[in-house]
């Protein structure tokens, strides 16, 4: 793991704690967006707890001391850290870098597994938003990305976060080096990024994320013609009801999002 100690998540909540029989009772609504299945093991439940109530350097460092069927958790925790709390560059990226390495090892191991895919293009897209998405393209990582969520997809149709992050990869490929090149070359097209957002709410109505990421979509796909979609949804995300330390982030950012002066010459990364 990158040295150094993570910062504390400081919007704990005693809502966000899922203790006992609490997080099997609650799993579906806490795993709507990732479809991750409730797990058996007992370890790798209290992982989850530690990253749903928001102790993500806990929870990572118990996923990974469970081997394979713990880098599920510990990618996650690692990858939602990195993306909102940490704000040294450097360590941020080695933590997403250490995340698609961990997602490559699932993938081959365990290759029926939606979520290897999945927090392993979230994890390389993340990573590619770091150093930019321009350069992320030239070095291929685009369609690292794109493969790994399509196929995430053929193998559970209804992960909606998938389906986010699939929208998002067409908004942002198009957005950089435009509509023509980006449907010739990545198979990018603005109505299949419509067509994912969409998908996703409908999959998860509840998501705060689901909305940032299709506002954000919107704007770099349409620009002032769909401005006033986007901030709706955002004043829809900042309305979202989080059910735990995730959900938090993703409202909070939304929050900060809206307060911004000129939002509209300013798309967040959600």
């Amino acid at each position: 793991m990158a040295k150094g100690g993570w910062k504390r998540f400081t919007q704990a909540d005693k809502a966000y704690v899922y203790a006992g029989a609490a997080l099997k009772k609650h799993w579906e609504r806490l795993h709507r967006g990732d479809r991750e299945p409730f797990p058996a093991d007992e370890q790798v439940q209290e992982a989850w707890r530690l990253y749903h109530q928001g102790d993500f350097q806990q929870a990572c460092e118990l996923g990974l001391s469970l081997g394979l069927p713990g880098y599920a958790v510990a990618n996650k925790a690692a990858t939602i850290y990195a993306t909102y709390l940490e704000d040294n560059e450097k360590k941020k990226l080695a933590l997403f870098e250490e995340s698609v390495a961990r997602g490559e090892a699932q993938m081959a191991k365990m290759p029926k597994y939606p979520n290897a895919y999945y927090f392993y293009a979230l994890a390389l897209g993340r990573y590619s938003q770091g150093i930019s998405v321009a350069k992320a393209l030239t070095q291929g990582l685009g369609t690292k990305v794109r493969d790994a969520l399509t196929q995430a997809l053929k193998l559970n149709p209804d992960h909606a976060d998938a389906h986010i992050a699939l929208g998002a990869f067409h908004a942002e490929v198009i957005n950089k080096v435009g509509a023509m090149v980006g449907g010739l070359t990545y198979g990018a097209k603005k109505d299949a990024a419509v067509e994912h957002y969409e998908k996703a709410l409908k999959l998860n109505p509840d998501s705060a994320i689901a909305r940032i990421e299709y506002a954000n979509g919107l704007v770099m796909l349409f620009g002032e013609a769909k401005m006033k979609q986007a901030e709706k949804l955002y004043h829809e995300a900042a309305a979202c009801k989080p059910a735990d330390a995730m959900e938090r982030l993703d409202v909070e950012a939304a929050k900060a999002e809206l307060e911004r002066p000129a939002r509209a010459t300013a798309v967040m990364i959600g």
